[in-house]
This record gives structure tokens, C-alpha cells and sequence, in this order.
């Protein structure tokens, strides 16, 4: 099977019932001044807060802005930097307790660093990476 045909094969993945949520962009706050950030960040952290009342609040932290890229055979090609334009880079990560996307989302939506540039992309967690789950669909 080849990259483009295992692009249009059916997700054998299952979902588990949590979903990620990566914090994008590492310089939403540019511009704001400190007594505006520090309202944001308050806000912020009472949402953050609420996710741990609510008991779905499984872990989360932030991320530093450098890192390495290990790739090749045998991971021989490692490689300094942030990998992607600030606005792209991930700046941290939730992983919540919630059994649906759409539920997921409506969380997301409640972050307050969104209006000011950050985005947040939701993903479920899988009960197996893909290769393994498609390898369990082919043998008998």
C-alpha cells in the first residue's frame, strides 16, 4: 500500500474517549499590554481552572519554542530549530476526558487566547497508531 492509497483507506484507528488539544501560535500575545495580558492569562487560567473542576483535565503543559527533529534511517538526521512558522508552532498541549470531537471543540472554543490569535487543533486519541491498526484489520 502506498502513501496515496493509504491516504484514502478507512480509518481503522478507534477512538479511546480523550482528545488532545494543541495550543498553536507562540507570539499571540505581541503587541498587548501588560496589564491586557495579565487579564487574558487570568481569564486563561480560570478556564484551565474549570477543565479541572469539571474532572476532564488529564494533563496539559507548555512548550518550549526550540527543540530537535530526528529523522532518517536510524534517526540520523537530527535538527535544530522550531519547526514551523511562530503562528503554526505548537506553544503547549490539554489532553481532556471527553468522549467527542464536537464536545472537544465546544471546550476549545471557551479558551480565551483565541481572541487574541492563538488557534487550538483537536484531535481524538487513538487506540493504536495507524499502521498497527491497519496490520490488525489484515490478519486473520
Amino acid at each position: 500500500m502506498n502513501a496515496s492509497t493509504a491516504d484514502l483507506a478507512p480509518n481503522s484507528q478507534q477512538p479511546v474517549g480523550e482528545h488532545l488539544l494543541f495550543i498553536r501560535g507562540t507570539h499571540w500575545n505581541g503587541g498587548l499590554s501588560p496589564a491586557e495580558l495579565q487579564r487574558i492569562m487570568t481569564d486563561f487560567y480560570a478556564w484551565v481552572e474549570g477543565l479541572q473542576r469539571e474532572g476532564i483535565l488529564r494533563g496539559a503543559q507548555p512548550l518550549m519554542e526550540e527543540g530537535k527533529l530526528v529523522s532518517g534511517p536510524g534517526g540520523v538526521l537530527v535538527t535544530d530549530g522550531v519547526f514551523a512558522e511562530s503562528k503554526e508552532a505548537v506553544a503547549g498541549y490539554f489532553l481532556l476526558a471527553v468522549a467527542s470531537t464536537e464536545e472537544a471543540v465546544r471546550i476549545a472554543q471557551r479558551c480565551p487566547i483565541l481572541n487574541h490569535g492563538a488557534e487550538i487543533e483537536v484531535r481524538p486519541v487513538a487506540d493504536l497508531c495507524r499502521p498497527m491498526a491497519d496490520l490488525q484489520l489484515q490478519v486473520p
